[in-house]
Formats: structure tokens, C-alpha cells, sequence
């Protein structure tokens, strides 16, 4: 009790590799919910409890007084606990969306580690990128750092096949053959691994 089972929640999260989702972690997530709610009852009956007895709560210095103190705490702990999780892992949803959910599917392994609220919060913010997006005309998610050049040297590491059109050009896409592609044509596809950029 008194946030242990939190604590754990926030250190499963952070021994995860910089920038990847773990499995939402739901049992653990909802024995922290549920001690929230024992925290919340103990205090509600301590409160109740010294108002009976005609005590005021702010400045009785009784164990009671001492008691619901310890609940309120441990209780605060275990909220900021479960929103530091929550929110640790929107940002790395949110990453996503930006670097791969914009233009297609996120892979089903990735998809598998959302939790129910987390893949609802993933296609309603890829759809408002979508929407901003459309409405400026302008792909937001190409370029995040300035090109030298707007040309690049691709490899293709999967046999994407042929009949793909980009901007300037169609071309085969046989695994292993190079390409000099735009750097926004590109970039969707090394994105999601099927090309590497080839510098030097």
C-alpha cells in the first residue's frame, strides 16, 4: 500500500528503452486505481469522523488528523504516479504519429502495446495532423531537420515492387536496388524501414 504498487508502474515505464512503448501495463494500472479509491474512502471516513466528534479538520492535531494526512499524500502520490505513466507515453504516441502514423497503419506489434484510451488518442491526433495538414496544404511531417540537398541516395531494404509514382517519377522498387529520390518522397518510406538513406 501506500504507493508501492505506483512506484512500480512509473519504474516499469522508465527501465523501457528511450523513445519505445512497453505493453500498457493494465493490471498494475488498475491496482493503482483501486488503492486511489481505498486512499479516498479512508480519507472520506477520517474527515467524517473527526466532524463528528465537532473537531476541525485543519487544525486537530490528532491521530486521525495525522491518518488522513497520510492517506491524502500517498493518495496525491499514486495520481501523480498514474499521469506521469499516462503522459510519458502520449509523447511517445504523439512521436509516432508525427514519424509514422500520418501517411499509413502503425505495425500491429506497436498497435498490440496501446492501451484502449491510448489507440483512440493515436487516430484522433493523426487525423487532426491530417486536417491541419490538408487545410495548409503543406506536409508538416516532412524536413524536421533543414536538407542540404533535396535530392538523396536510397536504398531499398524491402521488394516494394513496382508502379509506386512519386512526384517526379515511377520506378521499381526491387529490394536492394538504389535510388536519387526527393527527400519527401523518400522520407515516408525510411520512416517506416523499407529504405535507408545512403550518405558519403
Amino acid at each position: 500500500m501506500h504507493g508501492r504498487k505506483a512506484y512500480e508502474l512509473v519504474k516499469e515505464f522508465a527501465s523501457g528503452e528511450k523513445g519505445h512503448l512497453k505493453i500498457f501495463n493494465n493490471e498494475l494500472f488498475e491496482r493503482v486505481i483501486e488503492e486511489c479509491n481505498e486512499h479516498h474512502n479512508a480519507l472520506q471516513s477520517l474527515i467524517r469522523k473527526m466532524q463528528e466528534e465537532g473537531l476541525e479538520v485543519q487544525t486537530a492535531k490528532n491521530a486521525d488528523h495525522y491518518g488522513a494526512l497520510v492517506h491524502h499524500l500517498s493518495l496525491t502520490r499514486n495520481k501523480r504516479c498514474l499521469m506521469a505513466y499516462m503522459y510519458n507515453r502520449a509523447e511517445i504516441i504523439r512521436d509516432l504519429a508525427w514519424k509514422v502514423g500520418l501517411l499509413h497503419e502503425l505495425p500491429s506489434e506497436i498497435q498490440e502495446k496501446f492501451g484502449d484510451s491510448e489507440e483512440q488518442y493515436f487516430k484522433d491526433h493523426s487525423k487532426s495532423l491530417k486536417l491541419y495538414m490538408s487545410q495548409l496544404s503543406l506536409d508538416v511531417n516532412v524536413d524536421m531537420v533543414p536538407p542540404k540537398d533535396p535530392y538523396i541516395k536510397v536504398r531499398v531494404l524491402e521488394d516494394l515492387g513496382s508502379g509506386i509514382i512519386l512526384s517526379d517519377k515511377s520506378a521499381n522498387f526491387a529490394r536492394h536496388s538504389m535510388h536519387f529520390l526527393k527527400r519527401t518522397d523518400a522520407e515516408q518510406y525510411i520512416a517506416r524501414g523499407l529504405m535507408e538513406e545512403l550518405t558519403g
